[in-house]
């Protein structure tokens, strides 16, 4: 199971009865604006199998990725894993990839994961080197 963090753009499209307009016959036919980005900007966490998405959430505006909020979603993961892919996890059958932020190689995190017998593959900054733990 492969999980990340980016910031995602809300856009505003116009509904079919927003864009209509009364038009004559002769009326030249009307011209429709791009769909624009809007101001909205949220961070997206997604965790994602071979199977399709086991979990994502969107931060609370202005919340900060740190190892206690981590910890929470982790454990919002293991109960969608637990749901969702239940063979998984009465196998304990995934293991899980994240990149080496600190919120993710914290002490609370890893102590989390081992707690509840998470294995990790990691990712270390040459992207070279992997570790199953």
């Amino acid at each position: 199971m492969t999980g990340d963090v980016s910031w995602v753009y809300g856009y505003d499209p116009e509904t079919k009865q927003q864009s209509s307009q009364w038009k004559g016959p002769t009326s030249p036919r009307p011209k429709k604006g791009r769909q624009v980005r809007s101001k909205t900007k949220v961070m997206l966490l997604a965790f994602c199998v071979s199977e399709g998405i086991a979990h994502h959430e969107y931060a609370p505006d202005g919340q900060t990725i740190n190892r206690e909020f981590y910890v929470e979603v982790l454990r919002r993961l293991c109960e969608s894993v637990r749901r969702k892919r239940p063979e998984k996890w009465r196998d304990g059958d995934w293991i899980l990839h994240h990149d080496s932020a600190p919120a993710h190689t914290s002490h609370l995190v890893q102590q989390f994961l081992a707690k509840h017998g998470t294995a990790q593959l990691q990712q270390f900054a040459t992207g070279h080197n992997v570790n199953i733990k």
